[in-house]
């Protein structure tokens, strides 16, 4: 794939996320998961396939792209209790 398809690409995926970042309705659905007293997390997969017209190859080029740019890492006490009873012992500063 060449830079500039790259890097067209790579704008999508950042287009993509702010404009999921940025609504209103997904931001209130939020809200009230969270008013119920859940915890959310909330990770997105876009595969952007592409080729140019009149391309009969089998092979299209494709991206996968996660579209949380700095994914933050959480481990709740239920996680901690769970990896407990898995006898994994996870460090105090890694939680």
């Amino acid at each position: 794939m060449d830079q500039e398809l790259k890097q067209l690409m790579k704008e999508l995926g950042e287009a993509i996320n702010e404009s999921l970042a940025d609504s209103d309705q997904i931001a209130e659905v939020v809200s009230r998961i969270k008013e119920g007293g859940y915890d959310i997390f909330l990770v997105l997969e876009a595969t952007i396939g592409v080729s140019k017209p009149g391309d009969k190859s089998a092979d299209k080029t494709s991206l996968v792209t996660t579209l949380s740019s700095n994914p933050e890492f959480k481990i709740s006490d239920q996680d901690l209790k769970f990896l407990k009873s898995l006898r994994i012992k996870i460090e105090e500063d890694a939680a």
